[in-house]
């Protein structure tokens, strides 16, 4: 698998990316899902589990930095690492207190914008060209926004508002990712994701500190775990398969969070959740699928990628 290594492998084909992507929906589901039950039921501030979620996620980085050493840290683009970090930990922050806060399925389903936000600030900082599909597309998952939170029906309420920050924050994260990849392994920058995000997280942790019990450190690890388990799954997934095909599969994540919050909290998403997230996730797709034809297409003909 690519991810084990510090060098890239040869993708495994669609089948075994398709079962890396609901399993990865799954645990980040279930993540989801513990971080609300710890805010809501348990009385945890969202702040420290976010401290603890990236403290418990170092026991799945850190053999691979045992394995590869020193070389796993390896890098020139210390800068763009701290910025990353810096905008992850403030994404995660405002997506803990959403989740909190906000019923899980909505939070969920404006979370799928990420992608869309990616596009909109590569144009503006990263001079990317995007033409009238994609724009299309753009405007349609924005659309798919103000439905999800009932634009006009209803005031935005501080839930959903933070769930869009927090996906902004995911798009400027993406962007920062297209930069670093062309120099940087996946391990590498898992690693420095890990090993920044920690100590970042626990200053604003330190405010709303509460020693937790036995068992809030059981759930703490399996959030923690379960998180960096599906980022691996995820990466995985799209190095092994097409994202035309992998990327629907994504869309069973707000299936799993509906089954799990219906039989943890009894909520049950409406209509406007639904709807909302089947547009946005259905154009976030089709600008990964575009996104990655071009590149193919660029690739085969020896000519720059198009825009369209």
């Amino acid at each position: 698998m690519a991810f084990f290594t510090l060098t890239p492998s040869a993708p495994r084909g669609n089948v075994p990316a398709i079962g890396q992507m609901l399993i990865a929906g799954l645990f980040f589901s279930a993540m989801h899902t513990s971080i609300r039950y710890l805010g809501m039921v348990d009385g945890m501030h969202p702040f420290e589990i976010a401290f603890f979620r990236n403290f418990f996620g170092l026991i799945v980085i850190l053999p691979w930095v045992v394995r590869f050493g020193l070389r796993t840290l390896s890098t020139s683009r210390i800068k763009l690492h701290l910025l990353r970090a810096s905008v992850s930990t403030a994404s995660m922050l405002c997506g803990f207190y959403a989740f909190t806060i906000a019923p899980l399925a909505q939070v969920t389903a404006l979370g799928f914008s990420g992608p869309i936000f990616a596009t909109v600030l590569a144009v503006a900082f990263l001079s990317e060209k995007v033409g009238f599909r994609r724009w299309t597309a753009i405007l349609t998952g924005f659309f798919g926004t103000l439905v999800a939170v009932k634009f006009g029906i209803s005031g935005i309420e501080l839930g959903p508002a933070l769930a869009i920050a927090g996906a902004v924050g995911g798009g400027i994260n993406i962007c920062v990712v297209k930069v670093l990849g062309r120099t940087e392994s996946a391990v590498t920058i898992t690693a420095y994701m890990s090993l920044l995000m920690a100590p970042m997280s626990l200053i604003p942790a330190l405010f709303f500190w509460e020693w937790p019990s036995l068992t809030q450190l059981v759930w703490l690890a399996f959030i923690g775990i379960a998180g960096n388990i599906g980022q691996i799954l995820l990466v995985q997934a799209l190095h092994d398969g097409d994202t035309n095909v992998v990327m629907p599969f994504d869309y069973v994540r707000l299936l799993w969070v509906a089954i799990l919050s219906f039989f943890a909290f009894g909520e049950i998403p409406d209509g406007y959740t639904w709807s909302g997230g089947t547009i946005i996730f259905a154009s976030a797709a089709y600008i990964a699928y575009r996104e990655r034809y071009l590149a193919k297409q660029a690739t085969a003909t020896g000519k720059a990628k198009a825009y369209d």
